[in-house]
């Protein structure tokens, strides 16, 4: 027999999702089957699957070995042994970390394990604000996430009800993100509002820009601001009205200003001169703006939190003051 305890991070989730993660060698099948025979029970009663767990509650589970014993690969964090990180922010709720341009936020399709949320995780286990032995189900989580090449504030959940009031916040609006970014040429006007729509191609990993609403397609808004101008090229600040893949490379290249080293949607006879191979782009400034009940979060409502020292900036307008 083995048995769980629940948590305040697995609190609030159907035991059914619970045991998808803590048991997954165990089918659905094979889990509403034990649940009858009563070979899975809560607190040492037969339940339901859609059973909500609460803090404290015991599932015991009498099932073979063969759910467990299972040989896995070790947990990328388990491999890093000092994790790489630029924390802007960490309370016990969340953490803020400034991801440098070249890392994938995730594993990709090339394999990368070298991760920035395997580093979060290495941070906080390492430091003991999470055992990952300790709760079956939750792991610290990422909210949001960026291209490979580019930088900027990156969004860690440490616990299961931050995961979840954060994820309901990005759907809302309510935060704000702005970025720093690059461009070849003067945007004109200096100023403004982009509004159309991107459709995602898969195959070519790549969005196109539409003037009407075609099949696939999303409404894309970008309001820019020029905030300095050096010889060809200039600084320009982004914010994100909608959060649409590669929304800010295909919205500055769709009037005429490309990202400075972005090969996907500007052109190499642009950036040859600069030998920029990723695109000049930075998530620097993160504001929560809350209007509606955040919970536990509420004392995040009104902060804002901003990378000083993008590095591009300091490259090509040293003399730029924010």
């Amino acid at each position: 027999m083995k048995e769980y305890y629940i948590t305040k991070n697995d609190s609030g989730q159907r035991l059914n999702k619970f045991l998808e993660k803590a048991v997954p060698r165990l089918s659905g099948g094979m889990m509403h089957k034990y649940l009858r025979l009563k070979r899975i029970k809560v607190n040492g009663k037969r339940t339901e699957a859609a059973y909500r767990l609460c803090e404290g509650d015991a599932i015991q589970l009498y099932l073979n070995d063969e759910y467990f014993d299972a040989p896995r690969e070790e947990d990328a964090f388990r491999r890093i042994i000092r994790p790489q990180l630029h924390i802007v922010y960490e309370d016990e709720n969340i953490l803020l970390a400034d991801k440098v341009p070249g890392m994938v936020v995730h594993a990709d399709e090339r394999g990368d394990t070298n991760t920035l949320i395997a580093h979060i995780q290495a941070h906080l286990y390492q430091s003991g604000a999470w055992d990952p032995d300790d709760a079956a189900s939750f792991a610290p989580a990422l909210c949001n996430r960026i291209d490979r090449n580019t930088g900027g504030i990156v969004i860690a959940a440490k616990t299961a009800e931050a995961l979840r009031i954060l994820n309901d916040k990005i759907k809302s609006r309510e935060l704000e993100k702005r970025y720093l970014c690059i461009v070849h040429g003067r945007p004109s006007p200096a100023e403004g509002l982009i509004e159309n729509y991107l459709r995602r191609d898969e195959k070519r990993k790549q969005v196109t820009l539409h003037t009407t609403c075609v099949p696939g397609a999303k409404t894309a808004r970008t309001r820019y601001r020029t905030l300095a101008t050096a010889k060809k090229l200039s600084l320009v600040e982004c914010e994100l009205l909608t959060g649409r893949t590669h929304q800010i490379r295909a919205h500055m290249a769709s009037i005429g200003c490309p990202l400075l080293g972005d090969g996907k949607y500007g052109t190499n006879e642009l950036n040859r001169p600069y030998g920029e191979t990723g695109q000049a782009l930075y998530a620097y400034k993160l504001t929560f703006h809350f209007t509606q009940d955040a919970g536990v979060l509420a004392y995040l409502s009104g902060k804002t939190f901003t990378v000083r020292n993008v590095p591009f900036v300091k490259k090509y307008f040293p003399s730029y003051q924010r």
